[in-house]
């Protein structure tokens, strides 16, 4: 099947090299980072929520929810892992490659959704902890969270491993938080190891026990995985992609393992700390804040909460904004500027939020919390199914499709997930037929939404067994046509564009414009006075730049003549993006050649690029020369 390879998360990809000649420890210290980015959405603020609630009104009953979601999440994760070691494509890029355009655009909305529930329980978690460390007002805090848009983007600027050096130190800040939590609460390890037998007492810990599993196995999150791993640039061969999936295995393990720790030190502190004490209705973060200094008897335990809740929502902040970034790129194949994509996120989780805050006070994000880990559950099937037919694809893994016992348990695992949503779904419906005082709207507009949900997953479960045998139709139909008219009728440009900012770019870019063209075309250097006299009074400004630039075009085009090129010249004034698109549009040229040496990433942030401006205004092709 021929498709469009384009690389997931462009910016970072393959941008850490795996070192062969050296020793195992080394290879396994260069592999680890993605499951910890990873990670950090298995212990976000939606979980806090979720295991308090647990831990408060259950004890430690629901310890083994957490067990199984954990080792669900480690399975799933690997899975992840693997489609992008082996095929090079994130989830949703194989979901593209797989279905139609209208079922991608379903399960791109779900996507969507799921990422919103979880930036609307990051946003809030850290609303909160700020809220409660410094008494800041949850309006305020919500607001605030806006701001880590520069957070993230000074940390994409730095590079990945910065960033997942970055992720493990707050990692680090949460783990020893509720260590020290677990130490002065003292809980009881008898029951801690009864919890660990299953058992549902009641719909409302069914209710909990599957937000409880949406908070610990998060769609997001497998969108994510498949991306991060294709930041490591290893050996291709059958030995280099067995190694890279063992060693990324050994990272979830290690990572997930962590993660599974702090959800259990926040249901195991829940459960000594108020369940203990017969306060079984303690579902808030705010109220647990507020009790664990009087119940555990040192203002510390307190203090720990808040920052450790702080950490956790600015880390898992960063990483939805990466999945976010991997679903629209995978599922629509649009690019946009990262900050800009982080501002939109960012918007569908505050405005939520900031609804429900003004609406119905800050006693509602507890349950709005709990909502969200529930909606995230409910999209776990999208995500899951399509994963384990893309992992058993022994045509396109390579020979790394998964084994048979390990189908069987991520089917099986895929099962009592839709099990258990159908069963809260179809409880969930009863009720509010039966209490509503209109029941007809209920019928008209929320059961088909459950039916057509119901008809997608079975859709995508069945479409890929019924069409296995089929013969997949090219994705570029027209290949043939442009290879065949590649050879008849060679490239040939006659008249380049070449544009200059007199820095050391220009070599290159000289340099490159030549080897297109030879010494048979014609070449025209461009330069544009970006003065304050150039932009205000245009060709009539004689000031001393403008004066220096106009000889340095001149010696520019007497050295190119000098060795036999056909060389003119044009200067122009004010703003290059503008001018340089301007003087290209108003000439007959068959190419433009622009350096691109780039500013710091802040100057970046604020004016864009030259070259991104330009490329979205002129028609003709557009070849761009970095100067690394």
């Amino acid at each position: 099947m021929m498709q469009k390879t384009t690389n997931s998360l462009e910016e970072v990809h393959e941008s850490v090299a795996i070192v062969q000649n050296t020793s195992v420890w080394k290879k396994i210290l260069a592999f680890f980072g993605p499951a910890y980015m990873v990670s950090v959405g298995y212990m976000d603020p939606g979980n806090w929520a979720t295991d308090i609630a647990g831990g408060s009104q259950f004890g430690y009953k629901l310890i083994w929810v957490l067990l199984m979601s954990n080792i669900m999440a480690l399975l799933l994760q690997s899975l992840s892992a693997r489609l992008g070691i082996v095929r090079q494509r994130d989830l949703a890029q194989a979901s593209r490659d797989t279905y139609s355009r209208p079922v991608n655009m379903v399960l791109y909305i779900l996507a969507e959704i799921a990422i919103a529930a979880c930036d609307l329980a990051e946003v809030l978690g850290m609303a909160i902890g700020l809220q409660l460390l410094f008494d800041i007002p949850l309006l305020w805090g919500v607001s605030i969270t806006m701001l880590d848009t520069f957070l993230l983007l000074f940390l994409l600027n730095k590079g990945i491993r910065k960033m997942e050096a970055f992720i493990i130190a707050l990692i680090a800040i949460i783990g020893l938080s509720f260590l020290i939590e677990m130490f002065l609460a003292k809980p009881d390890v008898t029951e801690i190891a009864r919890g660990l037998i299953p058992s549902i007492p009641d719909s409302t810990a069914l209710y909990i026990a599957i937000g409880i599993i949406g908070a610990t196995v998060m769609p997001h999150n497998l969108y994510l995985h498949s991306s991060l791993v294709q930041t490591r640039k290893f050996d291709r061969s059958k030995k280099g992609i067995k190694q890279a999936i063992r060693y990324n295995f050994l990272d979830s393990f290690l990572a997930l393992n962590m993660a599974f720790f702090v959800n259990a030190a926040i249901l195991i502190l829940a459960a000594a700390a108020f369940y203990k004490n017969g306060m079984h209705e303690v579902a808030e973060i705010q109220d647990a804040h507020r009790l664990l200094e009087p119940l555990l008897g040192t203002h510390w335990a307190s203090i720990l909460f808040a920052v450790a809740l702080i950490a956790a929502g600015q880390s898992s902040t960063i990483t939805g904004t990466l999945a976010g970034q991997i679903v629209m790129e995978g599922y629509l194949n649009l690019r946009i500027q990262p900050w800009v994509r982080r501002i939109i996120t960012r918007l569908i989780a505050i405005v939520p939020a900031l609804i429900a805050i003004i609406y119905f006070g800050e006693s509602a994000t507890g349950k709005l919390l709990l909502l969200s880990q529930v909606i995230l559950s409910l999209q776990l099937g999208f995500a899951i199914i399509p994963l384990i037919h893309f992992v058993s694809d022994k045509t396109k893994m390579q020979g790394f499709a998964i084994g048979k016992w390990t189908k069987i348990a991520s089917w099986l695992i895929a099962l009592i997930i839709v099990m258990l949503n159908a069963k809260l779904v179809f409880d969930e419906i009863e009720t509010w037929v039966t209490t509503s005082e209109h029941p007809i709207y209920i019928w008209l507009f929320v059961v088909p939404i459950a039916i057509f949900a119901a008809f997608l997953l079975l859709y995508i479960i069945i479409k890929p067994f019924v069409e296995k045998n089929r013969t997949i139709p090219n994705l570029v139909p027209h290949i043939n046509e442009i290879v065949v008219s590649e050879s008849n009728k060679p490239i040939v440009y006659s008249k380049i564009a070449i544009a200059l900012d007199f820095s050391k770019t220009d070599q290159k870019s000289i340099a490159s414009a030549l080897q297109l063209g030879g010494k048979t075309a014609h070449y025209t250097i461009i330069h544009v006075v970006e003065t304050v006299g150039a932009m205000v009074h245009g060709n009539e400004t004689h000031d001393y730049e403008t004066t220096s630039d106009h000889y340095y075009l001149e010696e520019y085009q007497k050295a190119l003549e000098a060795r036999g090129y056909q060389v003119s010249s044009i200067l122009d004034f004010g703003s290059p993006k503008k001018s340089i698109a301007k003087v290209v549009n108003e000439n007959d040229f068959d190419i433009l050649v622009l350096g691109a040496h780039g500013h710091n990433w802040f100057k970046d942030l604020l004016f864009g690029t030259t070259v991104d401006a330009v490329r979205h205004k002129i028609t003709i092709p557009l070849l761009v020369v970095k100067d690394h």
